[in-house]
């Protein structure tokens, strides 16, 4: 493995879109107790299956403490590999590389800074030093050469790319003061296309409402197809996400991507409000004297916060009435991949959903004398 400081985009570099094919899946074991309630029982069982469903179409490989090896090999299939890693928490999507590829086939990773989504500043936990080590030693795994972009904080959550050269993402999320404060609008943006070899950034003003990830955009919009987009939605005009959601709207309206190309924007309607209960809360012990969830608390629950693998998208469901319309709407965009949807409230308590915990690797051509 290589450590790389040249800039991807003068490589002939860029980040594929998800729906792209791909070599595997990347998961990261649920273990921290204040994120996790009731010793991670319920959240295990959830990653599980959502592990296995990823498996039926790509290589499954989950990274885990010594501590919770012998649990994950137990509950896992055979054909899921489980790697001893240390991280300080579960969210592979944000701290795991972020893979980039060439038009030969050759793959990339990219190392951000990571800060536990806002550092000293408004972030979630501390330290997050395992963390942020995770992408580079990702990389050494698969023999991946990695560039080294530790100068600019970043998560993958916080990025979604059409692989033609578009990339969206949410001011609320890249321009709040735990990230880059030093740099313009216009700085951030220029990083974010030479990184990820983009053309055009795509700004949406605030993500999910409640989002404790300031906004990260795989919670509320995603790109389905070169060209299109699903959007999370509301119609209640007494919830604060139908603002925010008609927001976005306009905004994709009015918007074209990189190849000049009007957006086709699908609507996907949110699940009712989700709150926790006393009895999850108790189920969390409490950070540096100080719980990590409330009761009543609002959890930034959304149907967008799906993986598309090879063959399937694997969505959340909530026991809500709007699961199975959600559900029927993306089987009608994913023409060809099987949607299946797993109850995730117990990935949902922890801070994200299925995107949150899941990272792919793209489909790459490795030199038989490496």
């Amino acid at each position: 493995m290589r450590i790389l400081n040249s800039i991807p985009k003068n490589d002939g570099f860029h980040m594929p879109a998800e729906y792209e094919k791909h070599y595997g899946c990347i998961i990261i074991w649920p273990e921290r107790a204040d994120s996790w309630q009731y010793g991670a029982v319920m959240a295990r069982k959830a990653f599980t299956e959502v592990a296995k469903a990823i498996s039926g179409s790509e290589k499954v490989t989950v990274l885990t403490s010594a501590e919770g090896y012998d649990t994950a090999r137990e509950l896992l299939p055979e054909n899921i590999r489980v790697i001893e890693m240390s991280s300080n928490d579960s969210w592979a999507r944000d701290y795991a590389p972020t893979f980039l590829k060439d038009n030969k086939g050759n793959i990339r990773g990219a190392d951000w800074y990571f800060n536990a989504w806002g550092g000293l500043d408004d972030g979630l936990y501390f330290p997050w030093d395992k963390d942020n080590k995770m992408a580079r030693k990702i990389c050494d795994l698969y023999d991946i050469d990695v560039y080294n972009i530790q100068d600019f904080v970043l998560e993958g959550g916080s990025i979604h790319s059409d692989g033609e050269g578009t990339v969206l993402t949410t001011e609320e999320c890249l321009l709040s003061a735990g990230r880059n404060p030093k740099m313009t609008k216009r700085e951030i943006e220029k990083k974010l296309k030479n990184s990820l070899g983009a053309d055009k950034i795509i700004w949406l003003k605030r993500g999910l409402y409640n989002d404790e990830t300031n906004g990260h955009i795989d919670n509320i919009c995603a790109f389905t197809s070169p060209g299109e987009v699903v959007l999370a939605w509301s119609d209640d005009k007494n919830d604060p996400q139908n603002e925010i959601s008609k927001e976005c709207y306009n905004i994709l309206s009015n918007e074209t991507d990189a190849k000049g190309r009007k957006l086709k924007i699908h609507k996907l309607p949110q699940p009712h409000p989700i709150y926790m209960t006393k009895q999850e809360c108790d189920g969390l012990i409490h950070f540096n004297g100080q719980p990590t969830r409330t009761e009543h608390e609002r959890l930034s629950a959304s149907y967008i916060n799906f993986y598309i693998s090879n063959d399937a998208v694997i969505m959340p469901g909530f026991n809500d009435k709007n699961d199975k319309k959600a559900k029927e709407i993306l089987e009608n965009i994913f023409i060809g991949r099987k949607v299946i949807q797993i109850y995730a409230r117990d990935i949902l308590i922890g801070g994200g959903n299925i995107h949150c915990i899941t990272q792919q690797i793209p489909i790459f051509y490795r030199n038989p004398t490496c």
